[in-house]
């Protein structure tokens, strides 16, 4: 149970603050210029309880993923996140603001620019893991740089973390090795639609997913 703290708890909604070791470059040389500029170390994260466990991961991020503000953020831009996620809030938090969420990928390259550690100003709340996966997927972005221009690569190196990160806190999160076994199909499955996206052949994209299997060693 050493891989998370409880910080505060309501009957609604529960902060925990997950570990986010660092993972290696599992991806060619070239995908990121600056590889781990800021060192993942931990994730401050809001949820409800019971966690929602049903919805399958998809290509896109799930409703109700959100990362809140910490503390003031000048460079990101803002939305109120009572419009988002009303029900992972608490009675006093209605001027409690969170990332807009069309400024995600934005936020990389911005807290990169301006040298500022995810840590330092964002947290995650979601209610569900699939939302979980997403949000340790982004969180992976924020500390890693690069120019995008290799999609499939860059989103493998940020799938292999969140998995690697479901699994570091999976007691708290209570995930057998079946449900990490499902969360790794279907990440398994992005990975491959990617790759067809960019006309890469089925041998690229399975070299490509043994990396992050290789990595993880899961039964």
């Amino acid at each position: 149970m050493g891989h998370f703290r409880q910080m505060e708890s309501t009957n609604d909604v529960l902060d925990l603050v997950l570990a986010t070791p660092e993972v290696p470059e599992l991806v060619p040389a070239g995908v990121f210029d600056d590889f781990a500029w800021s060192p993942p170390t931990t994730l401050r994260w809001r949820t409800g309880r019971p966690l929602d466990r049903d919805e399958p991961l998809t290509r896109t991020n799930p409703g109700g993923m959100v990362f809140l503000f910490l503390d003031k953020c000048s460079f990101l831009p803002a939305e109120l996140a009572w419009l988002h996620v009303p029900g992972l809030l608490r009675a006093d938090e209605a001027e409690r603001l969170m990332l807009a969420p069309y400024a995600i990928d934005d936020a990389t390259d911005l807290l990169h620019e301006h040298r500022v550690p995810a840590r330092d100003v964002l947290g995650l709340a979601t209610g569900s893991l699939a939302g979980l996966f997403w949000g340790l997927h982004d969180w992976a972005h924020f500390h890693h740089h690069g120019p995008f221009e290799e999609r499939a690569w860059t989103e493998l190196q940020c799938d292999a973390a969140a998995l690697s990160w479901l699994r570091a806190n999976r007691e708290i999160l209570e995930l057998d090795d079946a449900a990490l076994a499902t969360l790794l199909d279907q990440a398994g499955s992005l990975t491959r639609a990617r790759f067809a996206d960019e006309d890469r052949s089925e041998a690229v994209a399975r070299e490509a997913w043994s990396r992050v299997e290789a990595f993880l060693d899961w039964p």
